[in-house]
Parts: C-alpha cells; structure tokens; sequence
C-alpha cells in the first residue's frame, strides 16, 4: 500500500459561527483518523487550528513542506476564507481537495451557522483565478460514503502526483533498430516533466550479471522465487541466467535511484547471455519495480502512473495490442513474450520459449479475467496525452507468451485511436478500474486524459459523487 501523507487545512470565515466551526474541525479530524489517513493537523499554528488569518499562510505552508505531505484538503468548517485557502494553496502547488459538510437546517428564528455550500463556490473561483488546479469532492456529510470513497479516490490522486513528480527510468540500452515506434525524447520529458532517464550500455548490465553470480546470495533468492512460482521448462543454466538478469537489473535500478526501467530485450542481450529477459522482467515488475520491453520510456512511464493510481496493491502488467478476436466483435488480444508478473496470472506460469525468437527465458501464462483498466502515457511534436479506458477478460484460442483476450465496447474507436496516435502497440493493464483517478490526476501533471470510449460525462459523475 502506497503511503499518502495529507496536509489537513480546515478553514473558517470570521461573520459565521466560529464555535461551529471548532466543532466541525475537530468531527473531520476524527473521521479522517478513523478512515486511517495519515494526515498533518494545524493545531499548533493558532488556539482555534483553523485557516482564516493570511499571516498563518506561511507557518502552514512551512509545516507541510517540512512534513512533506503529498496533498492538502481545504476542509470549510463554515464558509472560509477562501483567498488564504488560494494563497496556501497557490504556494504549495500540491494537489488540492475541496470540500465541506453539508449545512445544517437553518435555526427557528432564521439563523445559519456555516453556509458551506457558498463558501465553496467562493473558493473554487479563488483558485481558479490562482490558476490552482483543485479537485472537488461534493458537498456531503461525514458519514456519507462519497466521503470516504472521494478521500481515498483522492489519496491516489496524490499518489500518481507524487509518482510522476519525480519518475527516473534506468534505460538499458538503445532502442532495438527495428522499433522507431518506441524512440522517446530526453529532453523534452526533463523539460517538460522532469522525467530522468538513466541510460547505461548493455556492457553495464552483463557485467552486472557476471557480479551477482558471484557474490551469489541475490542469486540464490530470484532461483528460489522461480522455483516456487514457475513451471521451469529450460535447461538448468538458463534459468540460473534468468534469476542473475533479474538481481542485476534490480541492483542497477537501485544504484542509479530509479522507480522502473526499460530494456532492449533484443537482440544485443541474446548474444550475451542466451536468454530472453522476459521471465527476468516478470520478476521485478511482482515486486513492484516496472521493467518493460523494446526500451519503451513512455510505456515505463504508464506503469509506474498505473500502479501509483491503484495505489500499489495491484501490479499492471505491460501487453502488445495484437490482434482481434476471431470469435467476439469488439474482442483483442494483450499479448507479450512473457513478462508479466505471476501474480497476474490465472495459472501456473510456464519458464519456457517465446512465440517469435528461437532463445529460452519467456513466460508463458494466460492472466485473470475481470474488469481492467487499459493505458498508454505517449506524445509526439511536443505534445502529451494518457489513453484510458475500461475492458474485461473473456474466454479465447490459448496463445503463447503472457496474454489476455479482452473486450472493449468498440475496437473499431479504439483500433483508430492508436493507429491515429500519438500511440503505439503497447499499453499497461491492471485489475481495477482506476480510469476516474488518473483522468483527475492529468490536470495535475499538465497531461491530456484521452478516453477511448465516450464516458468522460460518467466519470466526472463518478468523480462528483453521484
């Protein structure tokens, strides 16, 4: 499970009930613990711990930056003050939850105590005229569902945030010739995103191979996890190369401080060790270190966003759009030589031989059915877009390599989608639906969400609490 830290900004404004907004404060902190949130109070900052007074922006705002908290939630305990909530806000440049309890019924002679709701639309106006992106969970009480469920949708909004903020990718190696498809550029996603690419030669990785056989503790540990969760159908020193490919590539990932890596898994690799590295990246990727295939960036990138927006309790798993369903319309098949983690998998995975090169180290293994959420984080001529959409795991003619056939809702929109661009053949899947979290999250990352299907009305839904 991911670790999420909140800054928790309960606010008030001075012509409404400040008793009633004391006693709101204390109510959203309580349910927040209850909801095991980890979060950073304000009570040390003024005798009430709420935001209303703009010479307490900065002593907030140095807390949580010493706290390193992740996102903050501008909670209106009455109306608010909502140019300080900018101004905080505007300083931290942290993904922002807006919300407050619904009002009360008003008192017999006529009074109110908080007026909220127009509170709120006070503030979204600030923002907006901050130029703050901000997220609003709808006005509701605390113990309504949407509560809980708009916090936690939120949590991994920050998550996926935080991810991206400070993504750095080992690249082993140079694309494969033949795979202009997978050519990114460097500097324009450290301009643009502070994306870090950590190149090294392929020289690096084998000469890394070579270390941890000798050393042979790490070793000893990936042919333990082989032997336990995989039907090993290759000779003896094949699969011991597999398990040192997996310690070296996860020493190199370490060594350079990166979250995942992309690797030339053909044909430089073959001449080396005789393996694929497919099984080797299927390894990383179960313990939550991303590897892809053919020095995809972009596709390293996608994983990490995914896995952050399923808050690191799922893996995703890195899949070719292949080809179409012989038998169900809007059927496709996710396919690749075989690195998807075994946790994905509705069998035993097989350590065997992919389906288009002659050398061992492949998995093969067809994955869970259930409802996924498919994405492909990509851009071209300077410009960058995240394709979302939902599918399901059915039935279809076994394959080799690690596979799933799904169904979309329209292939037809989806298969022009990518042959239009700025896509490629490959995309990530994970067994939740996190569509709604990383269309939320894109207006924080300066990212175009791009749903395949027309469910973007739905989503806002969703996202509203409806």
């Amino acid at each position: 499970m991911a670790s999420v830290k909140l800054g928790f900004v309960p606010t008030r404004r001075s012509i409404f009930s400040a008793p009633d907004a004391v006693k709101y404060r204390g109510l959203t902190a309580a349910r927040l613990a209850e909801l095991g949130v980890d979060f950073v109070d304000i009570t040390d900052i003024n005798e009430e711990g709420l935001l209303y007074d703009d010479r307490d922006v900065d002593r907030i705002a140095d807390k949580f930056q010493k706290a390193s908290v992740d996102g903050i939630l501008l909670a209106h305990c009455n109306f608010g003050t909502e140019y300080v909530c900018a101004r905080l806000a505007k300083k931290l440049g942290l993904p922002v939850l807006l919300w407050g309890p619904l009002d009360e019924r008003p008192e017999p002679d006529g009074v109110r105590l908080r007026d909220t709701q127009c509170g709120l639309f006070a503030t979204g106006k600030v923002l907006r005229r901050f130029q703050v992106p901000f997220t609003y969970l709808t006005n509701c009480r605390l113990s309504d569902p949407v509560f809980e469920r708009g916090v936690r949708d939120f949590l991994a909004v920050c998550n996926v945030v935080k991810t991206f903020r400070s993504i750095r990718i080992l690249q082993i190696s140079t694309r494969p010739f033949d795979f202009w498809t997978t050519m990114c550029n460097e500097g324009e996603l450290l301009e643009k995103f502070n994306i870090q690419l950590a190149p090294i030669p392929m020289t690096e990785l084998t000469e890394e191979v070579k270390a941890v056989k000798a050393e042979g503790k790490k070793l000893a540990e990936k042919l333990a996890y082989i032997h336990e969760n995989m039907e090993i159908q290759i000779k003896n020193n094949e699969v011991e190369n597999v398990a040192a490919l997996a310690a070296a590539m996860e020493n190199l990932v370490q060594k350079y401080g990166c979250q995942a890596a992309a690797i030339q898994c053909w044909n430089a690799l073959q001449t080396e060790l005789g393996i694929m590295p497919c099984a080797a990246n299927a390894i990383l990727n179960d313990e939550g270190i991303p590897v892809v295939c053919e020095t995809d960036v972009h596709g390293a990138v996608t994983a990490l966003l995914v896995e952050a927006a399923g808050m690191d309790e799922t893996r995703g798993f890195f899949a070719d759009w292949t080809i179409r369903h012989p038998d169900i319309e809007n059927g496709e098949l996710l396919q690749h030589c075989g690195p998807w983690p075994v946790s994905v998998a509705r069998e035993k995975a097989k350590l065997t031989y992919p389906l288009a090169f002659e050398h061992p180290g492949s998995l093969t293994a067809e994955a869970k059915h259930g409802d996924v959420t498919l994405c492909r984080f990509d851009g071209d001529n300077g410009e960058y877009s995240l394709l979302l959409g939902r599918a399901k795991g059915v039935e279809g003619p076994k394959c080799m390599g690690t596979y799933l056939w799904v169904e979309v809702e329209n292939i037809k929109r989806l298969e022009a989608k990518i042959v239009e661009g700025p896509y490629i053949h490959h995309c990530v899947g994970i067994h939740k639906d996190v569509v709604p979290v990383l269309y939320e999250a894109c207006k924080y990352i300066g990212v175009k969400p791009d749903l395949y299907d027309p469910i973007e009305e739905e989503v806002k839904a969703y996202l509203r609490g409806e």
